[in-house]
């Protein structure tokens, strides 16, 4: 058990010499801004300086990024060695995300994967044809879990990791993520974000390559629990 709690929202979910997991709480950004506005990263730095004693520079950076308006696991490396094999995992899609997401708008099919090009416009994600200028495979399976009240909740295998990609694909379907006003939803989420969570994680260590999976816990404040 850590020697000095972390903020209250933020979860450990996981930690060894290598990699740090912690559970992000909606509306904290991953990783600074420039601005006066905290991150998960600097949270979780100094963490890691106090529990371990440290008194100087402390080598940790996102592995991944998480929206702000989202939730659940982020995965920090705490060496150089850690960080460049997550990530050459990353590049070679050998990790993978699972979200949870409650959606207004039925799903056409109870399974189904979906296939887009997506391209970066203005803080949002736009579909694009494949032959633009900066359009990018956008790929993800979702299945439903459950539905109630006319809220669907969904479990999507993210196969890529585009801008805003979960969100701007299931608004493209009809299927809008509760809270997310940006992509057509209706209705707000009382905590101020959107009804999106990483759930787990599933890779092999970058050092011991024993198979890990990580998760975080369904959010209490989420409606279909």
């Amino acid at each position: 058990m850590a020697d000095r709690p972390l903020p209250p929202g933020v979860g450990l979910l996981f930690e060894d010499n290598h990699l740090l997991a912690l559970s992000k709480p909606t509306g904290l950004l991953t990783q600074p801004s420039g601005t006066a506005r905290p991150s998960l990263e600097a949270l979780a730095r100094a963490y890691v300086r106090e529990t371990k004693g440290k008194t100087g520079e402390v080598f940790l950076h996102a592995v991944h990024r998480l929206d702000r308006e989202a939730s659940g696991v982020v995965l920090f490396a705490k060496t150089s060695k850690a960080l460049s094999r997550m990530c050459e995992e990353i590049r070679a899609r050998r990790i993978r995300k699972i979200y949870l997401a409650i959606v207004e708008g039925r799903p056409p099919r109870a399974n189904d994967t979906l296939y887009a090009y997506l391209r970066h416009r203005s803080h949002r994600a736009e579909t694009a044809r494949r032959e633009e200028e900066g359009a990018k495979e956008a790929v993800l399976a979702y299945s439903e879990v459950r539905s109630a009240g006319g809220l669907h909740l969904l479990e999507i295998d993210l196969k890529t990791g585009r801008y805003h990609q979960i969100r701007a694909q299931l608004a493209r379907e009809g299927m809008p993520i509760l809270g997310d006003r940006r992509y057509g939803s209706r209705s707000p989420l009382p905590s101020g974000g959107i009804a999106l969570h990483h759930a787990a994680m599933e890779f092999r260590h970058p050092v011991s390559r024993e198979a890990i999976r990580i998760e975080a816990p369904y959010p209490p404040e989420w409606p279909l629990a």
